[in-house]
């Protein structure tokens, strides 16, 4: 028989975790029209102006940034690694003076991308050597990645797939549409089919369709989910005609990708109500990101804000080893901390599974704040989000004996 060696239950409790108030953060509010205020003739709900009027060069984001001499530097070297592009929506979120700013360190290049770490890859999950066809990664039994566009609205600069995004770089995505309809249609283990790419929320309503349909054509497919970062950078695209059209086709699932709670705005709200209201299950995946995202107090108004646009945190991710991403990489025990400094602090709901994808194609890991104190035979010692220890027994023979809390555990428990 296993037995269990003593443990001490903490002297002091945890306390509650107290937090910034910051109305700027925790409220929703609406940017726009921001840097493009004296310009005539706007069309700011349009989200084809919108994409015609993005910042991608040097000479167009000094206009409005005061930018330091990394970032000049950055900009300039980014044209052979992963292009630059910022809507106006969003480019309204970045504060004009600060290099610091969590939404700046986001999109716009730093002189820091050209220094690659030893433990750094172009494909850090692996997913070119899990390509059954061009465009399709089939790692998992019963889903696949269905990977349709290698453009987005804007690009994002720890982007996982930054070795093809974008055009800038020397590979390119080349994916195989029939050829991936004729694999699935084959294959009749796959029942979970992942739009992403890019982003597949940039393709007309008629071409979404068209994709949409031939997957629901596939009886063995029960349900299509979408990737997409434009309801963030391009809420205008959400349109009362998009999800009309998306709501043909449930169960049909949308997965958000936000970082930081002033990218939550009045429009992005709206956006994120009308998919709601077209009843599409939302999840949000974030990445943990130095300087934007890795205090607990900014984690806590992010996932509180999203829960109130019906949004559900699913997945904070470890970043991914990519080329020249060290300047923006967190240990991982500051998202462990993040994730024991929520834990019991706000409702379950709101509380994202923290993972890491495995270096080389590993698939997702589910990484874990230490819960469980001491395990045998005899049951389990576990501690709770103020540090207190409680007692479960292994067997239902031993409910009798059960005293619950634990001050200190025996030595021949």
């Amino acid at each position: 028989m296993v037995k269990l060696a003593m443990v001490v239950h903490p002297d002091t409790e945890v306390s509650p975790m107290h937090f910034d108030r910051d109305a700027a953060e925790r409220d929703f509010s609406s940017h726009a029209p921001g840097y493009w205020k004296d310009q005539s003739g706007l069309k700011w709900d349009c989200w084809q102006w919108q994409l015609q009027n993005r910042v991608n060069s040097l000479d167009s984001l000094e206009r409005h940034l005061r930018l330091t001499r990394e970032e000049r530097s950055g900009i300039l070297l980014s044209g052979n690694k992963l292009a630059m592009a910022i809507t106006p929506h969003f480019l309204n979120l970045i504060d004009r003076d600060d290099p610091d700013c969590p939404i700046r360190r986001q999109v716009v290049p730093r002189i820091e991308e050209t220094v690659e770490a030893e433990c750094e890859m172009a494909d850090p999950c692996g997913e070119d050597g899990e390509m059954p066809v061009p465009g399709l990664v089939h790692r998992y039994p019963d889903r696949v990645n269905f990977l349709v566009t290698d453009r987005c609205a804007s690009y994002c600069r720890y982007c996982t797939r930054s070795r093809v995004v974008s055009g800038a770089g020397h590979q390119h995505l080349e994916t195989e549409f029939e050829a991936a309809f004729r694999y699935l249609e084959t294959h009749g283990e796959v029942r979970d089919v992942l739009l992403s790419g890019g982003d597949p929320l940039l393709f007309s309503d008629a071409k979404l369709e068209r994709i949409l349909r031939r997957l629901r054509s596939i009886p063995h497919i029960e349900f299509v989910r979408i990737g997409t970062r434009v309801p963030i950078f391009l809420p205008q695209r959400i349109t009362p005609e998009l999800c009309a059209m998306l709501r043909q086709f449930h169960p049909l699932f949308i997965s958000i990708h936000t970082n930081h709670p002033r990218e939550l705005t009045t429009e992005v709200k709206q956006a994120l109500e009308r998919l709601a209201d077209a009843g599409i299950p939302l999840g949000n995946q974030s990445v943990l990101l130095r300087g934007v995202n890795d205090r607990l107090e900014v984690m806590k108004v992010l996932v509180q804000k999203l829960l109130r646009c019906r949004v559900r945190p699913y997945y904070l991710y470890q970043m991914d080893l990519i080329l020249g991403s060290s300047h923006l990489r967190v240990p991982v025990s500051r998202g462990l901390e993040i994730i024991e400094g929520l834990r019991g602090h706000t409702t379950g709901y709101a509380i994202p599974t923290y993972v890491i994808d495995a270096p080389g194609g590993g698939g997702k890991v589910p990484i874990h704040p230490e819960t469980i104190v001491q395990r045998g035979d005899e049951g389990i010692i576990v501690r709770n989000y103020e540090g207190k220890l409680f007692e479960y027994p292994g067997t239902s023979t031993e409910l009798a004996a059960f005293t619950g809390v634990r001050d200190a555990v025996p030595a021949d428990f």
